[in-house]
């Protein structure tokens, strides 16, 4: 439906203004010198977790990783606050605050405000400024036949954090599914640059299979996709089975469902887990062929834990994505 309304709005021209939101891209950039252009991007969302700090900090991460996304390092972050004083008492809101700011530092930026409207339904995220090059700018509009597709975090967490959030007792699997949505893809977007990469984006509420389809559809190119090597939370298939799935995962799987081609022998609960709608996931990267060995080892090198080749690029069927 957004696509729908965005292809209704006019459409800003300036000369400096190097990416807007023709292509669905993660973040704007404008060019402020030869060899400067701001990223500006803003998300916020409500609370997935009952931890007020660590929701902070993974509402932070997520706002943060569209900067990285585009190959680009935060300056400033501002905070969006939804809130009633009347519902939630003010330790809630200090803890999530400082959750945020606790990530903004380790992202090597600096929190500079923010502002808070009074609504019964909480949410929190960042308005972030970050810096790149004009030359060195990484979009989702210039993966090419041949590239290959490598993800930066494992899929499965809306689907774990709808559980958690109807009250599922998950054991020991809270911790790490927090943990990986807390973390920043700083690592993995410097690895990228090192290396040079085609294009990029991060993976969030479209889920894989929707932002994949975003990076296709802006290159004119098609993409094959590798279910076994699909990195995942195997908790989630059980999960799965228990229909804890997110209404932005079957979203999803509604809309891609003419751009999206599956071989019959996956399994319905892996087509859900890549539809599924993820909260600060990780960056899908398109790099060429002669660079991949380059890549996978700065990762390695960076401690970037996963580091999964995912499919291809073709030439064939554009716009569309072929799984098998």
């Amino acid at each position: 439906m957004l696509g729908k309304v965005l292809e209704n709005l006019p459409h800003s021209k300036d000369k400096n203004l190097l990416v807007g939101f023709n292509h669905a891209d993660d973040a704007g950039v404008y060019k402020i010198s030869e060899d400067m252009a701001l990223i500006q991007t803003v998300d916020f969302f409500t609370p997935i977790v009952d931890d007020p700090y660590i929701y902070g900090q993974i509402s932070a991460a997520n706002s943060l990783s569209d900067v990285y996304a585009m190959g680009g390092r935060p300056l400033t972050a501002m905070n969006v606050v939804a809130y009633s004083p009347d519902i939630f008492p003010p330790d809630v809101l200090v803890n999530i605050l400082r959750g945020g700011h606790d990530k903004v530092q380790e992202a090597g930026a600096v929190t500079v405000g923010g502002h808070t409207a009074t609504d019964d339904e909480l949410k929190y995220g960042l308005a972030v400024t970050g810096l790149c090059h004009p030359d060195k700018i990484i979009t989702n509009d210039a993966a090419r036949p041949g590239d290959i597709l490598v993800l930066t975090k494992p899929l499965g967490t809306g689907i774990i954090t709808t559980a958690l959030k109807a009250g599922r007792d998950l054991g020991d699997l809270t911790e790490p599914v927090c943990s990986i949505m807390a973390e920043l893809n700083k690592e993995a977007s410097e690895a990228m640059q090192v290396v040079g990469v085609n294009a990029c984006t991060d993976i969030t509420g479209f889920g894989l299979l929707g932002h994949a389809y975003e990076l296709a559809r802006a290159s004119g190119v098609g993409l094959r996709l590798n279910s076994r090597g699909i990195p995942h939370f195997v908790e989630a298939v059980g999960l799965i089975r228990e229909n804890y799935i997110p209404g932005g995962t079957r979203a999803n799987g509604v809309f891609l469902e003419e751009l999206v081609a599956f071989d019959a022998q996956i399994p319905e609960e892996l087509k859900t887990i890549m539809f599924d709608a993820q909260t600060s996931g990780g960056l899908l990267i398109s790099v060429s062929k002669n660079k991949l060995d380059r890549l996978l080892e700065e990762l390695k090198r960076r401690k970037v834990e996963t580091r999964a080749v995912i499919g291809e690029v073709s030439a064939n069927h554009p716009g569309k994505i072929k799984v098998y």
